[in-house]
């Protein structure tokens, strides 16, 4: 009988059973998991162990593993000058019968606390400190090495991929030629920093990509507030000024403007006139 998780049907692991799973992840890595501190997400969940760390634990199906494997979070262990949990384990098993696969890694406990959802509705208290802490990092990681490829959303970014985002909106003869490839967290929001202590956490997509991604995906979910999305932009506009970071800017207003957005997003409206400005300067160049 194939598992109540099956792989042929959405999975959301906010709602689905998933006591056998806690046991395999306490078996496999001889902890016990506090319950009472799980965090259930769409396709994670994740607890605090007796050993006073964190497992995360996540499901994928064999497509959205790829070329790279899905091990970002050990890869991300060897980064140098950027304020993450450390990484003691991980492991990995296939669902018997199931094309899916589960990985765990235990880190250590964040510093604080999540600032808040992906996108913001309200203005964060963050200190001077932390944006400065947040620069460093961002910083450190772009000249660091790595063969990886993000995968923003799971999905692989890739040039055709930037290609199509942006015809959205500039016409076609416009080069829209990617120039700088750069490691990038790829799923840069403000579910994924603590305060106020910075801390940048779920590394599993991260990997080259273009200059700006990480700054223009923080952007795009600061939207709703628009102190927040300009002190972004002031702080990365090292790269969200690059030709390649309006290219970025563009990749991100595309998603935002999809056309299953919900029509009272308040990101929309400016995003639209981001979008607008956007095309306007990379024609004009």
């Amino acid at each position: 009988m194939p598992s109540p998780l099956s792989a042929s049907v959405p999975v959301d692991l906010r709602v689905e059973p998933v006591d056998d799973i806690l046991d395999e992840v306490e078996h496999t890595l001889q902890t016990r998991l506090d319950r009472q501190t799980l965090v259930r997400k769409r396709r994670s969940i994740g607890a605090r162990t007796d050993r006073r760390t964190w497992v995360r634990i996540e499901r994928r199906r064999f497509e959205k593993i790829g070329g790279q494997g899905w091990n970002g979070t050990e890869c991300a262990a060897l980064l140098e000058g950027v304020a993450k949990p450390q990484w003691h384990r991980g492991a990995a098993w296939r669902q018997p019968g199931d094309s899916v696969m589960w990985r765990a890694d235990e880190t250590d406990l964040l510093p604080g606390a999540p600032i808040g959802n992906s996108a913001l509705a309200t203005e964060p208290s963050l200190p001077d400190t932390w944006w400065q802490a947040f620069n460093t990092s961002l910083d450190a990681l772009a000249v660091q090495s790595t063969r990886r490829v993000a995968t923003p959303d799971t999905v692989m970014i890739t040039q055709s991929g930037i290609s199509g985002a942006v015809h959205r909106f500039l016409p076609d003869g416009v080069d829209v030629t990617v120039e700088r490839w750069m490691p990038a967290h790829a799923d840069l929001n403000w579910a994924n920093m603590t305060g106020p202590e910075f801390c940048l956490f779920d590394w599993e997509d991260w990997g080259m990509a273009p200059q700006g991604l990480d700054a223009a995906s923080l952007w795009g979910n600061s939207l709703a507030v628009p102190t927040l999305a300009e002190r972004v932009r002031h702080e990365r506009r090292h790269d969200l000024e690059s030709r390649d970071g309006k290219l970025m800017t563009l990749f991100v207003c595309a998603k935002i403007l999809a056309p299953d957005a919900h029509p009272e997003d308040p990101r929309l409206e400016p995003a639209r006139i981001m979008a607008a400005q956007i095309t306007k300067d990379l024609q004009e160049r």
